[in-house]
């Protein structure tokens, strides 16, 4: 086992994924007190593979991370989103709620050999560009602290500064980030999210992200071109390809007139929902599958065909926008996602339980990183860190 901190840690899909990769977590650290009780509730109730973990509700900024916790190999986190956020206020640096100056504190004090760090896809807009570039040169250079009464452009500047010296340093990283469209891992899910990954550069590891190993191709080609997915869920194909999807099939079919393609399918809806009986106001064989009433569709807001992988589980900077959280029926009819089958989507066990309200649950779900994302990531890191 490798010892790893998880900052930010929220309900714990990224702690989850890690674990599974073979990570030990010395700590979750997390201010939010439901999702801190969720996984103490997870505990309690005997989920076996979380019974030693350490949840510590706190404000990260309270931390001496070099007192309590020397020594971890690897840092890992997903800092607030809601200053990138393509739903939020996009006020990025000047939000208060920006805590990647605590994520790159925590790498100073704690030298670990690896970093792994998850954000929103809104990081990368545009008019962000030279912030995100200035958290590189941070995640880069940790060592060179801000002066007093320095601006973060300052700060910046003195650090590209460095990076065109090719100084190296104390303490340096190999920085690399990519953007990651979670459906191309086996999530049931178009989710779009930043991940940055660090290793430190006295380890001298040749790493990169891991291939994706499902494809809109391959499931373009097993519902239109063999069948194999309608045969699966025992339906019969529909006879009329949907206009969006007519194209890229033709494509497929003289591109693979006899073979099979080279990825897995995207995983859809009824997919991940397989097994999951329709709910109802109470639901004794699946905790967390009770019905909710009231979803309506609005402009701009949909449910997710069954069909095709999920739309994007929100959390919402005012609640949960509805609209995003439901899935549309096959006789067309719209329904809210069960708080089950969110955390299907989003990959958590079946097993691991939400004890809040409706709209709290699916807020922590949300925000959460998709367990198998996590595991495919943490696999390849842990694979590199177990030859040092």
């Amino acid at each position: 086992m490798i010892d790893s901190l998880e900052l930010f840690s929220g309900v714990g899909g990224l702690a989850l994924g890690l674990q599974q990769a073979g990570f030990s977590h010395r700590a979750l650290i997390e201010w939010d007190k439901d999702s801190c009780d969720n996984i103490r509730a997870n505990i309690v109730n005997g989920y076996k593979p979380i019974q030693d973990w350490n949840v510590v509700q706190t404000d990260v900024r309270d931390v001496r991370f070099d007192e309590r916790f020397g020594g971890v190999r690897v840092v890992s986190g997903g800092p607030p989103c809601q200053p990138f956020s393509l739903g939020g206020k996009h006020q990025a640096n000047r939000d208060k709620r920006d805590m990647f100056p605590q994520a790159i504190r925590a790498v100073r004090e704690l030298r670990p050999q690896a970093f792994i760090f998850e954000n929103v896809k809104g990081l990368l807009r545009p008019s962000f560009s030279s912030y995100f570039n200035y958290i590189l040169l941070q995640l880069r250079y940790p060592e060179i602290e801000a002066q007093e009464n320095m601006t973060w452009e300052e700060h910046s500047d003195l650090l590209e500064a460095r990076r065109r010296r090719g100084d190296v340093g104390e303490l340096t990283y190999n920085v690399v980030y990519r953007l990651l469209n979670a459906a191309d891992y086996g999530v049931p899910q178009l989710r779009y999210r930043v991940v940055i990954v660090g290793f430190r550069s006295d380890i001298s590891v040749d790493w990169s992200f891991p291939e994706p190993t499902h494809s809109k191709e391959a499931l373009l080609f097993s519902k239109w071109i063999d069948g194999g997915y309608w045969r699966k869920h025992g339906m019969t194909m529909p006879k009329d390809i949907p206009e969006r999807d007519r194209a890229a099939v033709e494509r497929l079919r003289k591109s693979w007139p006899s073979l099979l393609p080279p990825l897995q399918p995207w995983v859809t809806v009824r997919d991940a929902l397989l097994g999951l009986p329709a709910p109802t106001k109470t639901s004794a064989r699946f905790a967390n599958h009770e019905f909710r009433a009231g979803a309506k569709a609005y402009p701009g807001h949909s449910g997710s065909p069954l069909d095709e992988p999920s739309k994007t589980i929100k959390a919402g900077a005012h609640g949960v926008p509805g609209g995003e959280n439901m899935l549309i029926m096959d006789d067309g009819s719209q329904r809210y996602y069960t708080v089950r089958e969110s955390a299907r989507i989003q990959t958590f066990p079946d097993d691991f339980l939400f004890q809040a309200s409706w709209s709290e649950s699916m807020r922590q779900i949300g925000n959460a990183v998709p367990v198998r994302l996590a595991k495919i990531i943490g696999d390849s890191v842990y694979e590199l860190l177990e030859k040092v």
